[in-house]
């Protein structure tokens, strides 16, 4: 562990910790705004709940972490996970003595976290606070996850009015609660204009359907589902390829191997870094996702999203036209994108480019409410 640096003048500290790729694309505009601020003494903690992929994030906006817990361990548990988490950073934060902890989203770094700096007595702000489904079971276990360290927050950062309405209804005082729209769109906005190669081949001439599937409460069935509808797909649409970075837990890589290796209008690689992975976005006619993050990204870009999931805690692109839910169901799964591939009217309606999430400006507005509530 690192030693504790000193503080400037009258500086606040904060602690930003971030575990999960999602987080850190989320976090990483928010900690660059907090870096410029001149209040500001920003610590920033990496538990790696996913190693390489949080670290591609990171080296894209060329932020390195002062603290790494190095959690990531194989076939680890949510117990063990979450255990280790609360032991390690309970001792991170007697250390640093933040003014102030910022978590952001909904894994288990996130509510560890909240709850090892409330143990501590330490403030909490939530960066996009106020998502819900109404189901503790879907998404697993991220609805627990976002509503325990939301009840262990001071600063709630809601990214729309929507999530602002969940908290309001769940009793959290109105002025704790700020719409700042999303940190994605910031994150997004600074990278989308970087000339980023395409990282695998596409066939010239071929609509890309890009996929990203890898959710917890899909294993098993519904995840089989899933492939098999891709795979139905590219043997009835002969000028589409699919390209779908596969997520390396054994869950996801086994039955996507099995089901969609070999076929050769789909490709498998590794997942990709975010500049690539935007990039990917850019050039795919449509997305086929169980992601959160995607459902906030691809509006912006242009392209239709249909989520693989049975509810989502983003309802606003499902309300705009540009997300549409279809579950891990095969045959709907391959109905609805059949449906878009094969009626131009119907893609044009959902490729409207609308994003409900915000302007940009997001983590300027967190970093500007921060200062004025530490620092008067």
């Amino acid at each position: 562990m690192q030693a504790v640096s000193p503080r400037q003048g009258a500086c606040k500290r904060i602690l930003a910790v971030v575990g999960t790729r999602p987080e850190a694309i989320k976090m990483a505009p928010v900690i660059r705004a907090l870096q410029s601020a001149p209040w500001a003494d920003v610590r920033v903690l990496a538990t790696a709940q996913h190693r390489q992929m949080l670290d591609q994030v990171l080296d894209a906006f060329g932020i390195v972490p002062d603290i790494d817990l190095d959690i990531m361990a194989p076939n680890q548990t949510l117990p063990e996970l979450t255990s280790r988490l609360l032991s390690k950073l309970d001792e991170v934060f007697a250390r640093e003595r933040p003014d102030a902890v910022l978590i952001q989203g909904d894994t288990t770094t996130v509510m560890t976290a909240a709850m090892a700096a409330f143990y501590r007595r330490i403030d909490v702000g939530h960066v996009e606070a106020g998502l819900r489904t109404g189901d503790l079971h879907n998404p697993f276990p991220e609805e627990m996850n976002r509503i325990v360290a939301g009840r262990l927050s001071r600063w709630h950062f809601a990214p729309t009015e929507g999530a602002r309405d969940n908290l309001l209804r769940e009793g959290f005082d109105p002025a704790s609660v700020h719409v700042t729209g999303n940190t994605v769109i910031d994150a997004l906005l600074d990278v989308v204009q970087r000339d980023t190669p395409l990282p695998v081949e596409v066939p010239e001439g071929r609509r890309m359907v890009l996929v990203t599937a890898h959710r917890r409460e899909n294993f098993g069935a519904p995840f089989r589902e899933v492939c098999l509808a891709i795979r139905d797909l590219a043997d009835r649409h002969d000028d589409v390829h699919f390209v779908y970075p596969v997520h390396p837990n054994p869950n996801v890589s086994g039955p996507a191997r099995e089901i969609l290796g070999g076929h050769d209008r789909i490709t498998l690689c590794p997942p990709m870094d975010y500049l690539p992975f935007v990039a990917a976005m850019k050039r795919a006619h449509l997305i086929l996702t169980d992601s959160g993050g995607v459902q906030e990204e691809a509006p912006a870009l242009g392209k239709p999203v249909l989520v693989m999931r049975r509810e989502t805690e983003r309802p606003e692109a499902v309300e705009a036209g540009v997300v549409k839910l279809v579950g891990p169901v095969r045959d709907a799964i391959v109905a609805e994108v059949s449906w878009l591939l094969d009626e131009p009217g119907a893609y044009a309606g959902m490729a409207k480019g609308v994003s409900p999430y915000g302007d940009g400006h997001a983590s300027g507005r967190i970093a500007d409410i921060l200062g004025r509530d530490l620092i008067g």
